[in-house]
């Protein structure tokens, strides 16, 4: 067989992509796309601070409401993250986590949501939707974020460009793509490689930045940007703020896997997951489908304030104008959702350029 100086060079620049993507860390990548986040802040700032699930020292979820008022618990800055590779692109999840969702207000929403709760309960299966459930004004514990995905463009990170971004508000996943896009989708601001993106008060839904006199009313915002360092903004005032990232690998999913049998401190809700199968590339590049039993994982967090178990970890976030997508998909196989939402062609990949954590057994 006669191979071409082109088949040479094209080989060349497979196996050194490879071997670069090889040698790149999950951290490395999470930290280069890291998004600069503008936070709007309501009539309780604490409570619009981002911070970690544990930030009182333990990992229950149910004094969360509580302690989120009390001064003693700094609220360093967080943000949890997750990160895929296929051939073509990096897809990385964040997530953001807020002690408190209170929307309508942290005592009206409260009384509110206790109402409506209550209204459920005596409802039942009559409500087929499950939308009234899920129609809470406020509860413990709150957890929104973004699916932010970047081309490689080459051999290295320098060279990668961010595309496509998903974000979660209030049970939505928002579409956005880079200004200039011949797509007819909303577009989304970038700081170099880092995605500008709004985090409303109170509620905490993640839109992309655009800037409006509207979303700078209240009591203005604080600006979260990436340093390594989770800083205080009680301590340091003035924006930005930097926030150090934590791999969801390591910190929620261990803990969603230990609560699978049983309801536990940090997960009140368990759900059974559909298995999944996706494509991988081995490291002799070919393409196998990996069959997934995910089973069952603590689902949801646990909070008695307002609507009860509302906050979710990123497997259980969906979007409730797709609720025939199983539970947990925009999670586990964000490269497939991606491209079929974009309506993208074959030049994005979603075969998975390693298996990811969560299907390593």
């Amino acid at each position: 067989m006669k191979v071409t100086s082109r088949c040479l060079l094209v080989m060349l620049f497979t196996l050194t992509a490879a071997a670069v993507d090889a040698q790149v860390t999950d951290r490395q990548i999470a930290e280069r796309f890291a998004p600069l986040f503008h936070q709007g802040l309501g009539s309780s700032p604490r409570s619009d601070y981002i911070t970690r699930f544990d930030f009182d020292g333990d990992q229950r979820g149910d004094n969360n409401w509580v302690n989120a008022a009390d001064k003693k618990f700094p609220l360093r800055a967080y943000v949890y993250y997750s990160v895929s590779q296929t051939r073509t692109h990096y897809v990385i999840h964040y997530a953001v986590f807020h002690p408190r969702d209170y929307k309508g207000g942290e005592v009206r929403g409260r009384l509110l949501s206790d109402l409506l709760r209550q209204g459920a309960d005596i409802v039942g299966k009559n409500d087929p939707t499950g939308l009234l459930a899920e129609a809470t004004s406020a509860h413990e514990n709150d957890m929104e974020g973004a699916l932010v995905v970047a081309a490689k463009n080459g051999t290295g990170l320098e060279s990668a460009s961010v595309e496509y971004v998903q974000t979660l508000s209030h049970n939505r996943f928002l579409p956005y793509v880079r200004s200039g896009s011949d797509q007819n989708t909303a577009s989304f601001t970038a700081d170099g490689q880092n995605v500008v993106l709004y985090i409303e008060p109170r509620g905490h839904g993640i839109q992309a930045h655009v800037l409006d006199d509207a979303k700078a009313k209240g009591n203005g915002s604080v600006i979260y940007r990436f340093t390594g360092k989770a800083e205080d903004p009680e301590v340091k005032r003035e924006s930005p703020v930097g926030y150090d990232l934590l791999p969801l690998q390591t910190t929620l999913w261990p803990l969603a896997r230990s609560h699978a049998k049983k309801k536990g401190l940090k997960y009140g809700r368990v759900h059974t997951y559909a298995p999944l199968k996706i494509s991988v590339e081995s490291a002799s590049g070919r393409v196998q489908t990996k069959s997934v039993n995910i089973g069952r994982l603590g689902s949801a967090f646990l909070g008695n304030v307002g609507g009860r178990n509302m906050a979710r970890p990123p497997w259980g976030w969906f979007d409730m104008n797709r609720r025939t997508d199983p539970l947990g998909l925009w999670f586990f196989d964000p490269a497939r959702v991606i491209k079929r939402d974009f309506g993208l062609g074959e030049s994005f990949s979603t075969v998975y350029a390693k298996l990811p954590f969560w299907a390593v057994r």
